[in-house]
């Protein structure tokens, strides 16, 4: 099951209770919720996150539960249960910029999923009109629709400066979307709400490098969580749909799953999928998708797409991804755990021929199912090349 695959799994849930209403959910992320998933929708827009609590933190508490490092959904006590979101501040902050709401009942992390009604979604399509006619721009929820829509124009304008947009970019920004709102018919529901998945949901994030390396070393932990995991993805056991020799030492921790390892060599402490290898040295790594007639995967290293007919080597902390374009052709994309690609975006590092900024716009209009059958036939071409 591919991540994506477990997003939609997992999403499934919520779709009974929010029929009429269009509904994002992150394609990088999997939650399992610990409160009522089946709601009566009260708000034209509703956003996720896992409330803390019954009442607002301190400023200890705040510190404490890491609110400071997250987007934060803030819900007031008030019958309305109206939220406003704001982005990464400390207590002061935030209760300051949080006033509008009144008495804050509860706060929490979000989760950046949301719902919206077909009302807001016409009212923004329509304010955006040009916009989308032309394809131009870019605006993200979370900054450009639901933070102007909640906060005090100076308080939005001071969270934008932190993000390097000028004051009077936010301020006429914060108007457009204040004299939206202004004009918006709210009939029977309130603006914007929160959706509680409960403060004891799992949520498994794998929009970071390093989370994905958590997330998916996770299935071979000893615990609740990783338990609930196994069980969401259907693990009943260490070695799935897979064919190893005995001169293949699998240590009792690892995971494979559809794997082919029939020559010699050992495993230990790591994942591996769709795997195929003669000859395998893998230790506390993850390997996914890979055929090579030898592979050799140290301590954190992640490999992912690979093929070839000789020999795969990752040392520690390697990240080694191949890109197949239609025509057969195969680029490397190299990283490393102590890269973060975010802020490596449009650098070139590793080696490689381009950036990732780069890669991602010569690809961007691929034909994904064109290529898929392609690399088919190149996994299968390398894996005959050592008779698997």
């Amino acid at each position: 099951m591919t991540v994506l695959e477990a997003v939609v799994k997992q999403t499934g849930i919520y779709a009974r209770s929010r029929l009429g209403r269009l509904s994002v959910f992150w394609g990088d992320q999997v939650f399992i919720p610990s409160a009522p998933f089946e709601y009566t929708p009260t708000h034209h827009v509703d956003i996720m996150c896992t409330l803390l609590g019954e009442t607002a933190p301190t400023a200890e508490e705040w510190v404490a539960q890491g609110l400071d490092k997250y987007g934060v959904i803030a819900v007031s006590s008030a019958a309305s249960r109206n939220a406003a979101q704001v982005e990464k501040v400390d207590h002061a902050t935030a209760i300051k910029m949080l006033a509008s709401l009144g008495d804050i009942g509860q706060v929490g992390p979000s989760l950046g999923s949301f719902s919206v009604s077909a009302q807001i979604l016409k009212a923004l399509m329509g304010e955006y009109a040009s916009e989308l006619e032309a394809k131009d721009g870019k605006f993200d929820t979370d900054p450009h629709f639901w933070m102007p829509l909640t906060l005090p124009e100076s308080d939005y304008c001071d969270l934008m400066k932190q993000k390097g947009v000028d004051e009077v970019t936010s301020k006429a920004h914060h108007e457009r979307m204040s004299k939206m709102k202004a004009n918006f018919d709210l009939g029977t529901l309130g603006l914007f709400g929160a959706v509680d998945v409960g403060k004891d949901a799992c949520w498994w994030d794998y929009g970071l490098l390093k989370l994905y390396s958590i997330n998916n070393k996770k299935i071979i932990e000893q615990s609740e969580n990783a338990d609930l995991l196994r069980m969401f993805l259907g693990v009943t056991s260490k070695q799935m749909d897979s064919t190893v020799s005995e001169e293949v030492k699998v240590d009792d921790v690892s995971c494979l799953f559809s794997c082919q390892l029939s020559g010699s060599g050992s495993v230990s402490n790591s994942v591996l999928s769709c795997v195929q290898a003669k000859e395998v040295d893998i230790n506390d790594a993850i390997v996914v998708n890979c055929v090579a007639k030898k592979i050799v995967a140290k301590s954190g290293a992640i490999l992912y797409n690979l093929v070839s007919e000789d020999e795969i080597v990752a040392e520690e902390g390697a990240v080694m991804v191949s890109v197949t374009e239609e025509d057969g052709t195969q680029i490397p994309l190299n990283s490393n755990m102590s890269i973060c690609g975010g802020k490596a975006w449009k650098e070139i590092v590793e080696g490689n021929t381009m950036s990732f900024e780069d890669m991602h716009t010569k690809n961007k209009d691929a034909n994904v199912g064109k290529i898929a059958g392609v690399r088919a036939e190149l996994f299968k071409k390398a894996s005959s090349s050592f008779g698997h």
